[in-house]
């Protein structure tokens, strides 16, 4: 191969592939003024002009199957949201709890199970200013209850296929081995236990901070709720969970219930649609095309040839080392960014099923290690303000103890299950 074919197919995709992910990973390049959306656009493009890939190439790297199932959900949760229904639920929670630990128990398990069947990064939108101003006026300190929204979005999130990004990843990618519901009945009851442990562990690490008495009173006032559109929202998600364990492929049963509410709603459009994180969307666009470029240049062949002996052993120690590499890609890189890139790797393993489930769980899991290990961690502590100021370091402290407990739990509980015959009954 000539020297000026070497550096357009294989130097040039590597050198957009680094670049797009240093913007991914830094979460923004300072000098160039480029969030997440612009850096993934603009590797996308970059990775067309230097020969990376053609452009029908990168137009049919795009997964319009996720991009349709993440439009879908986002549409559900934009309805839900116009409606005020997480503003109702978060209300309900924070002034009917009586201390301060009831309050971290309460908050995890609303904001885990929101963010079980509706995108995570939207619950942390709405609910976290309400959950500064509960914290001041009942003068308890932000940061536990910050850290108990963030982790709890992530934990939730890992119970559906519809749960966050890079479940819907999977979810796609797996075509139905596992399907949405087996996915879910082997992923309930880990996902709560881990939600419990986690509660347990904040109420723990806080201990000094939080007080032992009951509550001051909350002034919190009750939000504007339509109960009418709210419910029409439930049905909506009713119906897209019924369709998806009835075997509807994830985007058609998402894009179908959205639609379906779109039409039943009878408020206008425009103000649902105000709602959706459009920006997410394209950021997922820029990314399949900018990973399919680097896949053109053998790299990730060659990266799978090393590790292969290892994770394809199919044993105790290959699942552990599979587990602890998305780990450490999904903090590096981000875990939507890791997903793209392991998904090439589980068709090659011994059991693809089991590896499915356990890239959607290692890399959903990873997200509460760092504070840039997921984007609902960046909006939570962004949104607090001032409040939500905490270095790296110090999340890291609480990160470890948070993300080992709820892998070995949720990993623990998930193989049990596996012995015991679940997943053989579901046909898993």
């Amino acid at each position: 191969m000539s020297t000026r074919r070497i550096v357009c197919d294989v130097v040039a995709p590597l050198v957009v592939f680094c670049v797009t992910y240093l913007v991914i990973a830094s979460r923004q390049l300072a000098v160039l003024k480029l969030d997440r959306p612009a850096g993934a656009l603009t590797g996308a493009v970059a990775m067309v002009a230097v020969g990376g890939l053609s452009a029908a190439q990168a137009y049919a790297a795009i997964d319009l199957g996720v991009i349709t199932l993440l439009l879908g959900v986002l549409l559900i949760a934009a309805y839900l949201e116009e409606a005020r229904f997480f503003r109702l639920c978060a209300w309900l929670v924070v002034t009917r709890a009586r201390s301060a630990r009831q309050l971290v128990w309460g908050l995890t398990f609303v904001a885990g199970a929101l963010s079980a069947l509706l995108v995570n990064d939207t619950v942390c939108i709405v609910l976290t200013p309400l959950v500064v101003r509960v914290a001041i006026e009942a003068r308890l300190p932000p940061l536990p209850y910050l850290l108990a929204l963030a982790s709890a979005t992530n934990l939730g999130g890992v119970v559906a296929f519809s749960g966050n990004p890079q479940n819907m990843i999977v979810g796609a990618a797996a075509a139905g081995h596992p399907g949405f519901a087996a996915y879910l009945a082997v992923s309930v009851l880990p996902g709560a236990l881990c939600l419990a442990a986690n509660a347990a562990a904040l109420s723990w690490l806080f201990r000094a901070e939080l007080p032992t008495g009951p509550l001051d009173d909350r002034d919190a006032p009750r939000p504007g709720f339509d109960r009418a559109l709210a419910i029409k929202g439930l049905i909506a998600l009713a119906l897209f969970a019924g369709l998806a364990a009835a075997g509807v492929a994830l985007p058609g049963a998402a894009v179908f219930a959205a639609v379906a509410l779109i039409v039943a709603a009878r408020v206008p459009p425009g103000r649902a649609f105000d709602h959706v994180d459009w920006s997410l969307l394209l950021f997922f666009a820029g990314l399949f095309v900018v990973v399919e470029g680097l896949a053109h240049t053998g790299a990730l062949d060659r990266l799978f040839a090393q590790v292969a002996p290892l994770i394809g052993r199919g044993d105790a120690a290959g699942d552990a080392a599979f587990v602890g590499l998305t780990v450490v890609a999904s903090n590096l890189v981000s875990n939507v960014p890791a997903v793209l890139v392991a998904r090439h790797w589980v068709p090659h393993m011994p059991d693809p099923t089991w590896g499915w489930i356990m890239l959607a769980w290692a890399s959903t899991l990873a997200g509460n290690l760092t504070l840039f290990g997921s984007v609902a961690n960046i909006i939570v502590m962004e949104s607090a303000g001032p409040r939500g100021e905490i270095g790296f370091w110090r999340f890291l402290r609480y990160g470890v103890v948070l993300t080992a407990l709820s892998l070995a739990i949720g990993f623990g509980v998930l193989a049990l299950e596996r012995a015991l015959g679940l997943f053989a009954l579901l046909g898993l």
